[in-house]
């Protein structure tokens, strides 16, 4: 072997190497996601059963659209930017962008122009789908989460803005809330219309960014979006919105108008009409109601709930709607020459969960499996012998799946939240009676394994 300078070898062959770090990935979450345990799943399940049962009931029929679109077709969120990245999550494929998609109305606005001739009109559907939002997360209020859609495609009969209205409303009551509980609040794009024609409001990007802030009347409150309204705002974090640009007189204007209690337009005093023939009572007139998406064309309805909600800290928060909607007659149009009128309502599911859970009443019972406690390997043929019997009656169990004593086999039990154990040992075996412990009440009796499943569920 040649030696290096002065006859020594090289340093990779004298010193031992330092060990590599192994890399370790991070256990925590990117901002606005969740993980969601079963209660939280359960009342979700519960909330989508109603859901079903009530778009049954109103004739709507079930459509489901995919996770991606084409940028351009949900470009009404993005920016002009060579990278379509804000408000979305997208990527490049090939030469096209794609998008995940933002709401479900933008996919059900593709899929009608693609299948105008087949569908009839007007076309009833109802969707249940996750969607996902690039943009900054709050209390209750996610980058990806669950959301309900329920829109009428092809008339522009009022009574179907009216029915989306009234339906919400039975879902709602059917989750267990009251008529005290939440508000329907309406309103309508030509109310806007009339105002800023009066401000002489012009600029589409002036009237997006205004009605973005009066948007956030009920979050921000009215002295913090009349900063927006003006020059612009800064938040608690830095976080600068550019403003309207509005002069002192169009917003003492606009605050004015904004807290008008009487409808004066006609769509809004024909909906009200039909809420009379529905004796429907839980809705409130509200201009303030403007709903940020710029696509709405007529009257437009905002879900909101009366109650307290707190967040993960205990502190009461300003929570804001659970959902909402309104009429786009001329969304449809953007992929082609159809006219096709259309209204819609959506409920954000994760967040009407989050909400829900903290009602007192509401309460969703969790079927948790009873424990069949194993004492011998020998034995699993008896042991199954019980399983069987017991999950042919429909009751949820199990043979203890792991390994451990009598003790880290209760231990499990108790920290699933099990009803029962079946305790099956030697004296039980000679019996052929199974030993049945309350785990709420610490009762244990001795029963014959054919009664075992109507002695179970006394106690569920």
């Amino acid at each position: 072997m040649e030696l290096g300078v002065g006859g020594s070898s090289p340093p990779s062959c004298t010193k031992k190497m330092k060990k590599e770090k192994k890399f370790k990935p991070s256990k925590e979450l990117p901002l606005g996601f969740v993980d969601r345990q079963e209660k939280e799943l359960l009342t979700r399940d519960f909330i989508i059963s109603n859901i079903k049962k009530v778009m049954i009931k109103y004739g709507f029929q079930y459509l489901e659209t995919p996770s991606f679109e084409y940028t351009d077709s949900i470009g009404k969120f993005l920016p002009d930017k060579e990278r379509p990245d804000q408000g979305v999550f997208s990527f490049k494929d090939e030469k096209n962008w794609l998008s995940l998609r933002y709401d479900l109305t933008a996919p059900l606005a593709r899929y009608i122009a693609k299948n105008y001739l087949e569908i009839p009109k007007p076309f009833k559907r109802y969707q249940l789908g996750t969607v996902w939002r690039n943009e900054k997360p709050g209390p209750g209020r996610f980058r990806e989460f669950l959301q309900f859609d329920a829109d009428y495609i092809g008339t522009k009969n009022l009574q179907a803005d009216a029915e989306l209205c009234i339906l919400i409303s039975e879902i709602l009551e059917k989750c267990g809330l009251t008529k005290d509980d939440y508000i329907v609040k309406i309103s309508s794009r030509k109310f806007t219309k009339e105002l800023f024609d009066e401000l002489n409001i012009l600029s589409d990007e002036q009237s997006a960014v205004t009605l973005r802030a009066l948007d956030k009347i009920d979050r921000l409150g009215w002295e913090e979006v009349k900063k927006i309204l003006g020059k612009g705002r800064e938040d608690k974090s830095g976080d600068f919105t550019n403003g309207a640009d509005l002069n002192e007189e169009q917003i003492k204007r606009i605050e004015k108008r904004i807290k008008e209690t009487k409808p004066n337009t006609g769509d809004i005093l024909e909906i009200i009409k039909i809420f009379e023939a529905y004796d429907f009572t839980n809705y409130q007139y509200d201009p303030s109601v403007i709903r940020g998406l710029e696509y709405y064309t007529g009257p437009i309805f905002e879900v909101n709930l009366n109650f307290e909600v707190k967040n993960s800290k205990g502190k009461t928060i300003q929570f804001g709607s659970i959902g909402g909607g309104g009429r786009y007659d001329n969304l449809v149009s953007n992929f082609g020459n159809l006219d096709c009128p259309a209204t819609g309502i959506s409920i954000g599911i994760d967040r009407l969960v989050y909400a829900l859970m903290q009602k007192k009443k509401f309460n969703i019972k969790s079927n948790k499996p009873v424990v069949i406690c194993i004492f011998s390997k020998e034995n699993i043929k008896d042991y199954i012998k019980i399983l069987k019997s017991l999950r042919e009656a429909n009751i949820s169990s199990e043979v203890y799946p792991g390994e451990g004593n009598l003790k880290k086999q209760m231990q499990y039990a108790n920290k699933i939240g099990s009803p029962a154990v079946i305790l099956y040992g030697e004296d039980e075996i000679k019996s052929g009676k199974p030993t049945l412990r309350d785990l709420k009440s610490g009762k244990e009796s001795n029963i014959e394994i054919e009664n075992l499943p109507n002695e179970i569920k006394k106690i569920l």
